[in-house]
C-alpha cells in the first residue's frame, strides 16, 4: 500500500516561552545539532517513507530554511515522493488560517490525495522519539482498521495533558477523552495516526460541516469516530517518546540524553537522525578545562579552567576561562564570559552572558526552576538571574531596571514593553 506522511508543524508552542518567540516549535533546536522536527522526518525515511508533506503556519521561516529541498533526509525528489511544505493561503473560497489540526489537513486535502495514496500517516512535528512506522502500518492492515492511533503508557500526572484511550483485549478503542482532569487509564495518544484515505476524506468533510467543532483530531475527529463505532485501534508502542511542549519537558528531555544509557541513542548507525548542519571546526578544549557527562557540538571552544557538567552545547558555543555551566542547554554561538556561573538554564542562540554573572541555580531536593534567555539577548557582567526568571529576546543592558532579576520576573526590551 502507498503511504503518504503528513507532518503537522504549525504549532506556536507558547509554553516554550522565548524559544518559540521567533520560530515555530518544530524548528526549535534540540540535542546540540538537531531541530525537533528532525526526529519525525528521520523516522519517516528510516521507515522507507519518502513521500512527505509538511503543513506549517506559525513563523515557518527557520523551518523552511532548515528543510530546504530535503537533501539531508534524501527527500529531494520530484516524481517519486520528496518533501513539500504547505502553509495557509488566500483563495476564492473560505480558506484562512488553520483552526485546528484537522482543519489544517482538510484545507490541504487537495494535495493530500494527490498521487492517490492508500494510507495517510499523520504525524506531529514536535515530539522526540525513534519509531519504525512499518509495524504500525502492518498492524493497521491486519486489523482492517479505518484509523490506528499509536499509544504509549505514561504517568497519570502526564496523562492529564494528553488524550487518554480505553481499549478492549484486541486493542480496539472503546473510549477516548482529551486531557481529562482524572485520567481513566495511563494509555495515551502519541499524535501518530494512520488513516485509510476514504475514512480520512469522509471524517474531515463531516467535521468541516459540524457546528461547534474545533476541527482538531484529538478533540473532535477521534471521539466522533469512536462514538460512531468506526474501526479505531490503538497500536501499542513501548519505546521512548516525549512531547517537548513545555520548558520543563524540553530541559528534562535533554537531561535524558546525558545518562549512561540514554533511551534515545543518537549514535545508532542503523537509525540515523538526519539533519542539516553547517561546517564548523572541531571542538577546542584547552588545558585544565573540564567536561563531565555532556554533549558538545562542533565549533565549541572551552577555555582553560572552564567547567561544563551535564550540559548540551550547540555549535559554536564559547565558555571562557573560569566559567562554570551545569545542567544547562546552550544553543548556537552563545558566549559565556569568564567566571560566570550558569545552572539549570536554557540559553538561546547568540546570547552573551557577562563575566561574573550568576544565572540560575541548582537547589538540591527542589524541582528545577529553569532560567530562559531569549535569542540575541545580553546578560551584563556580575548580574544575578534567579531561578525561574525569563530574559526575552534581543534584551540589552539598557532594558534592565536592576542588577538582580528575581524568580518569575520577565525582562523584555523597552520596545516590546511599549507594544504590550
Amino acid at each position: 500500500m502507498k503511504t503518504r506522511a503528513i507532518i503537522l508543524a504549525g504549532g506556536e508552542g507558547s509554553r516554550l516561552g522565548t524559544l518559540t518567540a521567533k520560530r515555530t516549535k518544530p524548528a526549535v533546536p534540540f540535542g546540540g545539532k538537531y531541530r525537533i522536527i528532525d526526529f519525525t522526518l528521520s523516522n519517516c525515511v528510516n521507515s522507507g517513507i519518502f513521500d512527505v508533506m509538511i503543513i506549517a503556519q506559525y513563523r515557518p521561516h527557520s523551518l523552511i530554511e532548515h528543510i530546504g529541498a530535503g537533501g539531508p533526509w534524501d527527500l529531494n525528489r520530484d516524481f517519486t515522493g520528496g518533501v513539500r511544505i504547505y502553509s495557509p493561503y488566500r483563495a476564492r473560497g473560505p480558506a484562512d488560517w488553520f483552526m485546528g489540526t484537522a482543519d489544517a489537513v482538510q484545507q490541504n486535502f487537495r494535495w493530500v490525495k494527490d498521487r492517490e495514496p492508500d494510507l495517510a500517516l499523520i504525524l506531529s512535528g514536535d515530539h522526540i522519539y525513534q519509531m519504525n512506522y512499518d509495524p504500525m502500518i502492518a498492524f493497521h492492515i491486519d486489523h482492517q482498521a479505518e484509523l490506528t492511533i499509536a499509544s504509549i503508557h505514561v504517568s497519570m500526572e502526564e496523562a492529564t495533558r494528553l488524550g487518554v484511550l480505553g481499549v478492549d483485549e484486541e486493542y480496539r478503542v472503546r473510549s477516548f477523552v482529551e486531557k481529562p482532569n482524572i485520567p481513566p487509564s495511563s494509555m495515551v495518544n502519541m499524535g501518530v495516526y494512520i488513516f485509510n484515505m476514504d475514512a480520512l476524506d469522509r471524517e474531515l468533510w463531516l467535521d468541516h460541516r459540524r457546528q461547534g467543532s474545533s476541527h482538531d483530531f484529538g478533540k473532535d475527529i477521534i471521539p466522533h469516530m469512536v462514538s460512531d463505532g468506526m474501526r479505531v485501534f490503538a497500536y501499542p508502542y513501548s519505546g521512548y517518546w516525549v512531547d517537548v511542549g513545555t520548558v520543563d519537558s524540553y530541559w528534562r528531555a535533554h537531561m535524558d540524553l546525558l545518562v549512561p544509557e540514554p533511551s534515545i541513542n543518537l549514535t545508532d548507525r542503523t537509525w540515523v537522525i538526519h539533519t542539516r548542519t553547517e561546517e564548523r571546526p572541531p571542538v577546542r578544549i584547552e588545558r585544565d578545562a573540564e567536561v563531565i557527562d555532556s554533549m558538545v557540538t562542533d565549533g565549541c571552544v572551552l577555555r582553560s579552567g572552564s567547567r561544563v557538567e551535564r550540559c548540551v552545547l550547540s555549535a559554536g558555543v564559547i565558555v571562557e576561562s573560569g566559567a562554570v555551566v551545569r545542567e544547562s542547554i546552550i544553543l548556537t554561538d552563545a558566549v559565556i564570559h569568564s567566571n560566570a556561573v550558569v545552572e539549570r538554564s536554557v540559553i538561546d542562540k547568540k546570547v552573551v552572558i557577562g563575566a561574573d554573572a550568576k544565572v540560575g541555580k541548582i537547589i538540591e531536593g527542589a524541582p528545577p526552576r529553569i532560567v530562559m534567555a531569549g535569542k540575541k539577548s545580553r546578560i551584563p557582567p556580575a548580574y544575578i538571574i534567579e531561578p525561574g526568571a525569563v530574559i526575552g529576546t534581543d534584551v540589552t543592558e539598557d532594558d534592565y531596571t536592576s542588577n538582580v532579576v528575581t524568580e518569575g520576573e520577565y525582562i523584555s526590551t523597552k520596545r516590546q514593553a511599549n507594544e504590550v
